[in-house]
């Protein structure tokens, strides 16, 4: 049993907890609450139900003990719950973990979102650090979900992933009106994975409008399959670039979408792969630590640029998957340090050799990625 970093501290109240398909939302909560009554909307007949009649709920809990526990997994599937668990919560004080996959149903208006009486928490795929003897290739090529992790070869579930996906989350959800559209958006934005979002150009090769794009986007973001990360926009000497950078939530459904199935040490793809993942890692640490700390990125109108910014210009990180970091890698942090001379820069990269040079922290992946979680990075 791999025991997970999310920590839900606030045991007398209630919570929504939030992750994509099969980051092991489901599985944590059965093992921490074992006593809990557990309602799962992926059960057909009950999701029909409660559909029909979402005073269901209210009939059959109201009679329960003050404080008991009631766990409804997918909430997303029928918003209206949302008018009884409230009920239930203020008039029989029993509480609730309303889990689900998505929030773009929960966020439209009109749906009762319990007037902050249920506080949020985000699930992430699995990361290093609840991993013994991490495998960091096997990571950066299958991704981090659970069960694709843990295959040798996770070709097969990941195609199976994305298709579930396309048919559950859009299709069946009607969160798009072109689903062939939306297929060719998502391979387009695994393409600028990591990349500056350009919505018009990106519109060009869907053959949809910029603003069907941004939509798009926003539907990634709100079904917890993507995450932007915003420029770092405090100008001194240089001209800063202010366009977002996205990544979808995992590298592994990116390495699906582009067709890298067989990745190799050395090249751009694993490259890229590499950036990706630690940015991945740092997303779920700022997220499971709650840390102020914000995530940004760097870059010049010139094209010199940082990977990671966090806070304001406290801590600058670059990522490069070279085996051995040379001058040439470091002219990100260097020019960053011209203008934040107290900023913390570090180069996360393959190289074997963890040392201080030229003011820079060279720290190899798997030393960084302990650095992390131990808190001493942010």
């Amino acid at each position: 049993m791999i025991e997970r970093r999310l920590n839900i501290e606030n045991e007398e109240e209630s919570i929504f907890l939030f992750g994509a398909r099969q980051t092991g939302k489901t599985t944590f909560l059965l093992d921490k609450y074992p006593d809990a009554i557990f309602v799962d909307l992926l059960e057909t007949d009950l999701l029909d139900r409660y559909r029909k009649k979402p005073a269901l709920l209210r009939e059959a809990y109201q009679n329960q003990p003050e404080g008991s526990l009631i766990i409804i997994d997918e909430i997303q599937q029928v918003p209206e719950l949302l008018n009884e668990v409230h009920w239930l919560i203020t008039r029989k004080h029993l509480r609730f973990i309303l889990c689900g996959s998505s929030a773009r149903k929960l966020r439209r208006e009109g749906v009762n979102t319990l007037g902050g009486r249920a506080i949020p928490y985000f699930m992430y795929p699995l990361v290093s650090a609840e991993i013994p003897d991490f495998d960091l290739d096997r990571a950066v090529r299958n991704g981090m979900l659970p069960r694709h992790y843990l295959k040798k070869d996770a070709t097969s579930l990941l195609k199976a992933y994305v298709g579930v996906y396309l048919k559950e989350e859009i299709q069946a959800e009607s969160l798009v009106r072109n689903l062939a559209n939306f297929s060719r958006f998502l391979e387009i934005a695994a393409i600028t994975d990591g990349e500056m979002v350009n919505y018009q150009n990106i519109a060009s090769d869907c053959g949809v409008s910029a603003n069907t794009v941004k939509e798009y986007f926003q539907i990634l973001e709100d079904s917890l399959l993507g995450f932007t990360v915003p420029a770092y926009t405090k100008q001194k000497k240089r001209r800063l670039v202010q366009s977002p950078r996205f990544y979808l939530f995992d590298v592994g459904v990116t390495n699906y979408l582009l067709g890298r199935t067989k990745l190799l040490p050395g090249t751009p793809e694993y490259g890229h792969a590499f950036e990706h993942f630690i940015m991945q890692e740092i997303v779920a640490y700022l997220g499971y630590s709650n840390s102020a700390a914000k995530l940004s990125y760097w870059r010049t109108y010139t094209q010199i640029e940082v990977d990671a910014v966090l806070g304001d210009a406290q801590v600058a990180i670059d990522i490069k998957s070279a085996a051995e970091v040379q001058n040439k890698h470091l002219k990100g942090l260097k020019a960053f340090k011209e203008e934040h001379p107290e900023a913390r820069l570090i180069i996360v990269s393959q190289d074997r050799i963890s040392r201080i040079s030229q003011g820079i922290e060279h720290l190899y992946a798997s030393d960084f990625l302990k650095k992390l979680w131990n808190g001493e990075i942010v």
